[in-house]
């Protein structure tokens, strides 16, 4: 071994220990705070227009800085292993996230019921969307099996073990699901912000129709979309509207596995059967022969208890420089809410210890519901008063910042996959979002 590669090596390795921990929470939080100053922008796209917030700044700045670790000094660098860990403290991350979605659902119950059967039916749209307009645009690009893997879902990691277990991670199917992962990782985010934007921009939905949209069934993406389109509404309507979305992204996650594993992936496959005669005959591509993807930087490393206080402090920190820069709410008045929902993550991480069986994103969202019922608990009204001062917006901010250290590890990957794969990848979270949307719309 050179001594550059020793040099490497134990770099790394520093890196990985606390000292190396502690820097990236300092790193997140300054990326958290010139993105909250940078503030919102918008721009005028055809006849609508397209908002970009602060949590898409949070996620482009922490991106490049992983990006350009080389080049960054010492001090302040994000090596490969702090952007894997990353990845695992913004999955603890969530969890914060979880909560106020969960409160901001109990409070408004009400209006969540009155979404009634749109609510339930948008799902078909959440499970069918991906397919309907990427499954034709793969075969007409000339992508084969891969396109069942990519456009049965938006594959997030659920939608990996499907595929894993019916068709296994080396087939064209598993290429397929991991390409449509990586491009949502890195991409995912900013991509169904800027759409989802720009869709409410045109004001021909309903916001409680595009909210459900929001709901794609993942924390990051639902935190984009949903941002792009509370901006765009009265600030009185932006609590109804997030608990929509919430209620929505619970049963895509909850819900929606069942949905993909006996309706949409099963659908697709035949399809694609029965399409790619017609469809494939349009593309003089021959078949995709791609390269295995390397997965070793797809999953985030188990965290800690330690490890889990490190992402809680990190969450914690963002919402309150966001809630303070943008906000203008006195630090110790965030403070007393985010230590609110702690303390309900501490409890149902207790109880996911004693019954590891326990389902931990359905038991979180169900207590942190319920607790914020107004009237409902004897201390429901004063939870729901500490943490209604926490802005949603101001927890989006943070999450992605992780987020965007997250992907920077996935890049070597994502420059394997075609730009064909690419643009399938998205225009299936496309569908998802749009086939969600206009479900609900006949309802509305």
């Amino acid at each position: 071994m050179t001594s550059a590669a020793s040099a490497t090596l134990a770099s790394e390795s520093l890196d990985e220990s606390g000292t190396g921990k502690f820097k990236l929470v300092v790193v997140s939080l300054i990326v958290v705070a010139i993105a909250e100053l940078i503030g919102s922008a918008q721009f005028k796209l055809g006849p609508g227009k397209v908002v970009l917030l602060p949590m898409l700044w949070a996620l482009l700045i922490a991106a490049a800085w992983g990006i350009a670790a080389r080049h960054v000094p010492q001090v302040g660098r994000v090596t490969a292993g702090l952007q894997a860990y990353a990845g695992g403290l913004l999955n603890a991350g969530l969890l914060l996230f979880m909560v106020k979605l969960g409160l901001t659902v109990g409070a408004a119950l009400p209006q969540v019921r009155q979404a009634g059967w749109a609510l339930v039916f948008q799902e078909f749209g959440h499970a069918l969307g991906t397919l309907a307009l990427g499954l034709p645009l793969a075969l007409l690009l000339g992508i084969k099996r891969e396109a069942v893997g990519a456009t049965f879902s938006v594959g997030r990691e659920g939608n990996l073990v499907i595929i894993g277990e019916k068709y296994g991670m080396a087939s064209p199917e598993g290429r397929g699901v991991l390409a449509e992962y990586i491009t949502g990782t890195v991409l995912g985010a900013l991509f169904i912000a800027v759409l989802a934007g720009f869709i409410t921009s045109l004001h021909i939905f309903d916001p409680r129709s595009l909210a459900m949209g929001a709901g794609v069934g993942s924390g990051s993406l639902m935190a984009a979309a949903i941002g792009a389109i509370g901006a765009q509404q009265p600030a009185e309507m932006v609590p109804q509207l997030t608990a929509i979305a919430a209620a929505s992204n619970l049963l895509t996650t909850v819900v929606g596995f069942y949905f993909t594993l006996f309706l949409s992936l099963p659908l697709c496959s035949w399809l694609y059967g029965k399409l790619e005669p017609v469809l494939g005959r349009f593309s003089k591509r021959q078949p995709t022969q791609t390269a295995p993807l390397a997965s070793a930087g797809i999953h985030a490393p188990d965290l800690s208890f330690a490890d889990k206080l490190i992402a809680w402090s990190v969450i914690t920190g963002g919402v309150m420089i966001g809630n303070l820069l943008s906000y203008k709410v006195p630090l110790l008045q965030s403070l007393a809410g985010m230590l609110a929902i702690i303390a309900i993550v501490l409890l149902v991480d207790t109880a996911k210890r004693l019954v590891p069986r326990m389902p931990m994103v359905l038991l979180l969202s169900l207590v942190a519901t319920i607790v914020g019922i107004p009237g409902l608990l004897p201390f429901s009204d004063a939870l729901i008063a500490a943490t209604a001062k926490l802005n949603f917006l101001a927890f989006t901010t943070p999450v992605l910042a992780l987020a965007g250290f997250s992907v920077a590890k996935d890049l070597p990957i994502f420059r394997q996959l075609g730009w064909r794969i690419v643009v399938v990848s998205l225009t299936a979270t496309a569908g998802t979002f749009l086939g969600a949307t206009l479900i609900a719309e006949f309802f509305h």
